[in-house]
């Protein structure tokens, strides 16, 4: 089986091909020549993620899936949420967005927060949603060299490291994004004969 992950960013397609059977084909957005930036224009983070997949299955005539993910924090009302990847501007700088989530809850007690990922998946003009939340805490300096955008700043409910701090193996046994991925991996198992 072949499918088109429609992202551009390289970290989280070298996170889901790790996660993936490697009996299910991972194809890139590169793999069928498109570079142009993908919509991202909803209010939810499943919106975003179905308008990806729909926008790249219709307009190259391939199955494909799409993930939205956004860091919800309870002191901030949900904020960043769906606004997570462009917070502090357009240039999706993840320093920059740290900064200002630090920024923002200096001096706040509540550091609850969770990672929500949602990955849509559309297959024969059909689409299928699957959620991955993991909850933990906002720290208040970044640690950790690994993973990327608040990796650093975010640890998980059960853990004294940051995401920054773990290995790509130990932050995939328990990622929004691999709960996300292995219910879409347990989907397909189900309803296709790989």
């Amino acid at each position: 089986m072949e499918l088109v992950f429609a992202t551009a960013n390289p970290n989280k397609a070298k996170e889901i091909q790790n996660l993936i059977p490697d009996n299910i084909k991972i194809r890139s957005l590169s793999d069928i020549h498109c570079a142009e930036e993908i919509p991202e224009t909803q209010a939810t983070i499943e919106g975003n993620a179905s308008q990806k997949a729909f926008y790249v299955h219709k307009k190259y005539q391939v199955n494909c899936f799409a993930d939205d993910t956004g860091l919800e924090i309870e002191a901030l009302d949900g904020r960043p949420g769906v606004l997570s990847a462009r917070y502090a501007g357009d240039a999706k700088d993840a320093n920059a967005n740290m900064n200002k989530v630090l920024a923002e809850l200096s001096g706040v007690e509540n550091r609850k927060a969770r990672f929500k990922t949602v990955i849509s998946l559309v297959i024969d003009n059909k689409e299928v949603l699957f959620e991955g939340i993991v909850n933990g805490r906002i720290l208040h300096n970044k640690i950790g060299e690994k993973g990327f955008g608040y990796d650093p700043i975010f640890v998980p409910d059960g853990y004294d490291k940051t995401f920054a701090e773990l290995s790509i193996e130990e932050k995939n046994l328990v990622s929004h994004r691999a709960i996300a991925v292995n219910k879409l991996i347990t989907y397909l198992k189900q309803t296709n004969p790989l």
